[in-house]
């Protein structure tokens, strides 16, 4: 696919499902914002890409102000966003739903729903100035098929999920696609906090045994899906699973 001419910008870009997005929309074409809240993993991967194709931006997605400035930037440097990921994610440690204390609930759904509202606000009228685009949500199996242990963060990709069909619709007549792409647990900077213990073997093993393909989610898996779903024009409002059959 051909992704030349066009923009994307990606939060929690600096590793994880967010830099494999970042390389693969570059592959083919695309220049880059690279937005995250670690401003050395964004300069990183920026610089890896080539300062011609991707530039970093620190920003902290729960922050209207934050998310604002990294489309200002964004358009300032290689134009209107023709494709924006909200990749950016936080959770708590999988326990019981009553150990998760309030400030860590708070900051879930700040980072994993209001992250969406600020950028939706942010850049949805450009967007439909530019003549449309594409909105993707990186939401979770867990907000389909949820399990004990991760209730709260479950819920705050649940609402990704669903208000990613919510737009989808009310954003339509604007030219606006929005999906959400679903992946299974990845070995990625969450994954001990997933599981809940330290990262053994065994632990692993345990896990990969709920997936029917018998692997855990790789980031190019996402990265692939991301792929199809920024060019296919007339798909919209749907929660693709990324998930080895984890939501059958």
């Amino acid at each position: 696919m051909d992704l030349k001419n066009k923009t994307a910008l990606v939060t929690g870009a600096g590793s994880g499902f967010g830099e494999a997005m970042a390389r693969a929309f570059v592959e083919h074409g695309a220049r880059v914002a690279v937005v995250d809240l670690r401003r050395q993993e964004a300069e990183r991967v920026a610089h890896e890409l080539g300062r011609e194709r991707a530039i970093a931006i620190e920003a902290d997605v729960s922050s209207g102000a934050a998310v604002r400035d990294s489309v200002a930037k964004t358009v300032q440097a290689f134009g209107v966003p023709h494709i924006v990921v909200n990749n950016a994610g936080f959770t708590h440690k999988n326990r019981p739903m009553l150990e998760v204390d309030e400030a860590t609930f708070d900051k879930i759904f700040a980072v994993n729903v209001k992250g969406i509202y600020h950028m939706v606000c942010a850049v949805s009228e450009a967007m439909r100035d530019n003549g449309g685009g594409v909105m993707l949500n990186v939401g979770s199996v867990a907000g389909l098929r949820p399990r004990p242990g991760l209730v709260w963060y479950s819920a705050s990709k649940g609402a990704a999920n669903v208000l990613s069909k919510a737009l989808a619709v009310e954003l339509a007549p604007w030219k606006i696609r929005v999906n959400a792409i679903c992946p299974v647990m990845a070995p990625t900077g969450m994954l001990t906090d997933f599981m809940g213990g330290a990262d053994t073997p065994e632990l692993r093993s345990k896990f990969v045994g709920t997936i029917p393909m018998g692997r855990f989610c790789d980031p190019r898996d996402v990265a692939e899906a991301a792929l199809y779903l920024a060019s296919a024009d007339f798909i919209t409002g749907v929660e693709l699973p990324v998930d080895g059959g984890r939501a059958v």
